[in-house]
């Protein structure tokens, strides 16, 4: 890290700490789409297999209780929460006790398994992007009730984070031969592109000015991806890292033609590819050791349901290891990511 980029972290974080300590969050409220990245537990209330509502998932979270969340403990988003000053994390709106004066601080839409194309979402009943921005749609009926006239400064002002495409390649066109066979995977990049520019367009129309818009991770370094594609290979799969970079760079492209079409947008792409991929191939740097399997089980292969209390092998101290099932990172590289998206959101902030 440069002098230059460690003055403007301090910076940005003696900020926070001015503001934090004054009562008041950052910003009025926090709003959340996507896929597992994000997930808090909406997938608890669908029929779906994909849900980490049980043990293992959550031992070093809060009570040591599964939550939802696909990781041992906290999301970069939660993380995010408590340093912009909010006592509470933004909950899953499926989760029919957060309503009411709970939503005046924000809501999780996010749902494991979602995509861009609603595709992806209907293989294994997550919930859609759309229906995320329909939920929302919702939401922003019941904060009126709530709220009054101040729902309009609270949506204005909130910080939106979209974070998904992860799925579409990996659960979707990686391994359905009909769509290789129809799309070139930059015609299937294209095609998603598109998708997320609409919804950013929709989430505008609806009233969001700050949004943090999240890459794709470097999708053939997790364990499961070089498990399956890996030919044998002990290293980062590099056709699908490729795939995850093209699509990155073209999201460049939907930040600058959003500044472009949306008077008042303020929107920022948060690379999470590149920090993970720093961890995952200069471990030490970061103090872990073990990049090749996750914490859960065997760790090449456990995750969702086949990471659970039976899981042979279970790892007993998660905080080495960068990933915690074979796809998701741990609380601790998780912790290391939210650095990048606290400076993400304090620079849609200041």
């Amino acid at each position: 890290m440069g002098y230059s980029s460690f003055l403007l972290i301090s910076i940005l974080f003696l900020t926070v700490v001015l503001n934090v300590a004054n009562g008041q969050p950052l910003v009025p409220a926090m709003f959340l789409f996507g896929d597992s990245s994000l997930d808090v537990g909406n997938n608890n209330h669908l029929l779906t297999v994909v849900k980490a509502n049980f043990p293992p998932y959550g031992r070093d979270f809060e009570n040591h209780i599964p939550t939802g969340r696909f990781s041992n403990g906290k999301l970069p988003i939660d993380f995010a929460a408590e340093t912009f000053g909010f006592t509470s994390y933004p909950p899953a709106y499926l989760n029919l006790k957060i309503k009411g004066n709970n939503l005046l601080y924000g809501a999780n839409f996010a749902s494991a398994g979602s995509g861009y194309s609603s595709l992806t979402s209907k293989l294994d009943g997550s919930i859609s992007l759309n229906k995320q921005l329909e939920y929302y749609m919702e939401y922003q009926k019941e904060l009126v009730s709530i709220a009054g006239p101040n729902a309009s400064s609270i949506i204005s002002g909130a910080l939106y984070l979209i974070g998904a495409g992860t799925c579409d390649f990996m659960q979707n066109y990686f391994v359905n031969p009909l769509l290789k066979k129809l799309y070139t995977v930059d015609q299937f990049s294209d095609i998603l592109i598109g998708y997320c520019s609409n919804f950013i367009q929709n989430l505008y129309a609806l009233g969001a000015r700050r949004i943090v818009l999240i890459t794709i991770p470097p999708i053939g370094c997790f364990p499961a991806a070089i498990t399956i594609f890996g030919l044998h290979s002990n290293e980062c799969v590099p056709w699908m890292n490729s795939a995850a970079l093209n699509f990155n760079k073209k999201l460049n492209t939907i930040s600058q033609d959003c500044r472009k079409m949306l008077p008042g947008i303020n929107l920022v792409i948060l690379d999470t590819y590149q920090t993970l991929y720093d961890m995952v191939t200069k471990p030490s740097d970061y103090g872990f050791f073990e990049v090749r399997k996750g914490c859960c089980g065997t760790g090449v292969l456990e995750t969702v349901l086949l990471c659970n209390h039976k899981s042979i092998g279970t790892c007993a101290n998660a905080s080495k290891y960068v990933f915690w099932d074979s796809i998701h990172p741990t609380e601790a590289a998780n912790k290391i990511l939210a650095d990048d998206l606290i400076a993400a959101g304090k620079s849609l902030i200041s």
